[in-house]
């Protein structure tokens, strides 16, 4: 510790990786940018494109009201219960029970 108990400065400058300028953002290309051979040698490379996948028929959102305890049960059964419901609900339409 220096004098009157403060820590001196820490230097970030790193010679290795300089800060970028203008330039190096003007010249930056992302994952998008890159060929498929390119691509490939970075399996673990993903673009992320936003929002969900589209689909041929997208569901459709509904306000639906339920009973307190069934909703605490479908809830319960933790993440993805509105897709259990919904495949649920497909099945008993499927068999003819609903």
């Amino acid at each position: 510790m220096s004098p009157a108990g403060r820590k001196q400065p820490v230097d970030l400058d790193d010679n290795d990786n300089p800060e970028w300028t203008a330039a190096d953002f003007a010249r930056a290309v992302g994952p998008e940018g890159l060929s498929a051979a390119e691509l490939a040698a970075f399996p673990n490379t993903q673009v992320n494109r936003g929002g969900r996948p589209r689909k041929d028929r997208p569901k459709a959102g509904v306000s639906l009201r339920l009973d307190p305890e069934v909703l605490d049960h479908l809830r319960g059964s933790g993440s993805g219960w509105q897709t259990r419901v919904n495949d649920a609900l497909a099945g008993l339409i499927k068999s003819g029970k609903l």
